[in-house]
């Protein structure tokens, strides 16, 4: 079975520049979205979700909020059940760091895995955006630590409209050889469908970075 369409966004989640989400919606086959807040654990998570009900909700869908908060969720059963049942799982903003920390390894995680590659519409913002691959951009300094993995030999810097350009400097030049960078802007995506390849959606821009040089979304990997 081929793999479901993947949404790498750059931030400012449910928002009105986000039409994309209705074709993500569309692809995914269901009515139904199911947000992990994990990254905003420390900040209202249930205020991520409510700001996904609002948004998802002219669509026609409805948000499902699965409160994968800490290591324990992480390893929930009936948690990782929920997600590999999933038609649509989105991944919210927040701290890269702790969500890396949770899903790592996890029944969660594993599952996620196996829900993505039986067709199932994955989407990850910001911090969700950063961790689905692997590297990922340290969000402490720029430099790159490890990332999940759903996507391998792909590092995502999110909010890059707002990127420093020491910081971007610092990124470029430490990427590792080879390695395809995408500064992806808020309200912005980068969406991979396996049968035609990556491309841009949204309301900013998105910008490659491949061996220090400009490249184009043909350098991501599939």
């Amino acid at each position: 079975m081929t793999a479901g369409l993947l949404a790498l966004v750059g931030g400012r989640e449910w928002s009105p520049e986000c039409e994309f989400d209705a074709e993500l919606l569309e692809a995914s086959g269901g009515r139904e979205v199911l947000v992990l807040p994990t990254a905003a654990a420390y900040e209202h998570p249930q205020r991520a979700v409510a700001t996904a009900q609002a948004w998802f909700a002219p669509f026609g869908a409805t948000v499902r909020g699965l409160m994968v908060l800490n290591r324990v969720d992480a390893d929930d059963e009936a948690n990782a059940a929920a997600v590999a049942s999933a038609s649509f799982v989105y991944i919210g903003g927040g701290s890269p760091l702790h969500l890396r920390s949770v899903l790592k390894s996890s029944a969660v995680w594993e599952a996620l895995g196996t829900a993505w590659r039986g067709g199932a519409v994955v989407a990850g913002s910001s911090a969700g955006a950063m961790v689905l691959t692997d590297p990922m951009v340290d969000p402490r300094g720029g430099a790159f630590t490890l990332g999940l993995g759903l996507i391998s030999q792909l590092a995502v810097v999110a909010h890059a409209d707002s990127w420093s350009p020491e910081r971007a400097h610092r990124t470029i030049t430490l990427a590792p050889a080879g390695l395809p960078i995408a500064a992806v802007d808020e309200a912005t995506a980068i969406i991979l469908d396996h049968a035609t390849g990556w491309r841009a959606a949204g309301a900013g821009n998105v910008q490659v970075w491949q061996d220090g040089q400009e490249a184009d979304l043909s350098a991501l990997p599939r």
